[in-house]
């Protein structure tokens, strides 16, 4: 059974919402540590630029690995078999 391109945007899209939570969360305890000061908008901002890379990687690798998938179980059907050889 194949992955749609519905799910597969829906999975990636899950897994960067909370990516995003965990990453503000993250920057709001780690920046200080750096010397780092931003607002809350200027943290919401700075994982609102990651998301759409996060979310266009995620959604391009799923697709990929979704298609090597199939053409692996394609070959292993024989779909790409060699043509028999005849003997003389």
């Amino acid at each position: 059974m194949t992955q749609s391109r519905s799910m597969s945007f829906i999975e990636s899209a899950t897994n960067v919402v909370v990516g995003y939570v965990l990453a503000i969360a993250t920057q709001l305890a780690v920046f200080p540590l750096f010397g780092l000061k931003a607002s809350l908008s200027e943290h919401l901002a700075i994982g609102a630029a990651f998301v759409m890379i996060s979310l266009a990687r995620g959604y391009i690798l799923r697709r990929l690995f979704e298609r090597i998938r199939v053409a692996s179980r394609s070959g292993d059907r024989g779909v790409h078999a060699e043509p028999a050889q005849t003997h003389q």
